[in-house]
């Protein structure tokens, strides 16, 4: 019974230090909290939980504060993630189903989930490398200029416009036929299995058409392999300068750090990895327990979306974890349900 008195405690002094962000005493506590105790098993409980380093004094102050552990504990004990309300589920898919392409997307999504959390919301933009392919179309131009055309599961449109060495006026059935075989060979196949079930496709023309096939062939492969789809996109950064003084020792690190948008990849896609075994989880890495010094005065929220890159929030480790936790997850429902479609 004690544990459990305990841990209602820590949540409450996780609550009101989130909400005020002043050291929380134990009058406060008895003042704000139906905890059904004295204020002496009140401060007992408090010792108890200084002791095992969940919550600490700050400087003289007679009030404390939650450690990194006791954030951690916190975290690691919602037996639920409070879903956001239904006003808040439907505004989030409004202003998302307005989006018209990938970019809008991405960048809807950050804004929102900034505005939703009041933190920095990171988005990692749909991986190639594990999307697959959902359609491909070819579009003669004037000449001997082909617009190829891979549409992926995640929404993303790659566009390469080749040469195929002969004019195409009056081909209209060489590219019908093309196109046919390329999707029946490829729809819905990961990108970088194109290559390899493209190859046949070669071997199905005749010798005068085969320069046509290898040049579209060649233009998917090219797409497939593209590797600039490995960058972040992040709003809200303004979010952290309105509580800089929760950063212990200097905000400008925290900023710096955001801009290695290297640094924010490995972090998302380690953190995407711990949730692989359920793409819904949502991951919460705290303080010191990110890998990457600058950042060991932030949290980040984070989870999969759709199985084609990460998303989440970053700020102080004083972050109302439920409801970050809550739009993280819905936001990111939404987002795949629209790269889905």
């Amino acid at each position: 019974m004690s544990e459990e008195r305990r841990l209602e405690v820590l949540r409450a002094i996780v609550q009101d230090y989130v909400r005020t962000s002043e050291p929380v005493g134990s009058k406060a506590l008895l003042e704000r909290h139906q905890l059904g105790v004295s204020a002496a098993t009140v401060r007992n409980d408090m010792a108890a939980l200084e002791e095992d380093g969940l919550i600490t004094a700050p400087h003289t102050s007679a009030g404390r504060v939650p450690t990194d552990a006791g954030y951690r504990l916190f975290v690691d004990r919602l037996s639920t993630i409070k879903p956001l309300t239904r006003g808040e589920r439907s505004a989030i898919e409004r202003f998302l189903h307005g989006a018209h392409d990938l970019d809008d997307v991405v960048s809807r999504t950050t804004r929102l989930l900034s505005g939703l959390t009041h933190q920095v919301a990171v988005m990692q933009y749909p991986s190639l490398s594990r999307s697959r392919v959902r359609h491909v179309e070819l579009v003669p131009l004037v000449g001997p200029r082909l617009m190829v055309v891979l549409i992926v599961d995640s929404g993303r449109v790659e566009q390469r416009v080749v040469d195929v060495g002969r004019d195409l006026a009056g081909a209209e059935d060489l590219v019908a036929v093309l196109r046919t075989r390329i999707n029946s060979a490829a729809a819905g196949q990961v990108l970088t299995a194109v290559p390899s079930r493209l190859a046949p496709v070669l071997d199905e023309v005749t010798p005068a058409d085969r320069p046509v096939a290898q040049a579209v062939v060649a233009a998917l492969a090219d797409a497939a392999q593209e590797e600039s789809d490995d960058r972040v996109v992040l709003a809200g950064t303004a979010n952290l300068a309105r509580v800089g003084s929760d950063f212990p020792t200097s905000l400008s690190a925290v900023l710096d750090a955001l801009e290695e948008h290297v640094v924010l990849l490995r972090l998302l896609g380690s953190m995407s990895a711990l949730a692989a075994h359920d793409p819904e989880s949502v991951t919460v890495s705290i303080g010191a327990e990110n890998p990457y010094e600058p950042l060991r005065t932030t949290s980040v929220v984070s989870t999969p979306y759709g199985g084609a890159g990460g998303l989440g929030v970053l700020g102080p480790t004083r972050m109302d974890y439920p409801h970050a936790m809550a739009a993280v997850r819905a936001v990111a429902h939404y987002v795949a349900e629209i790269l889905d479609g």
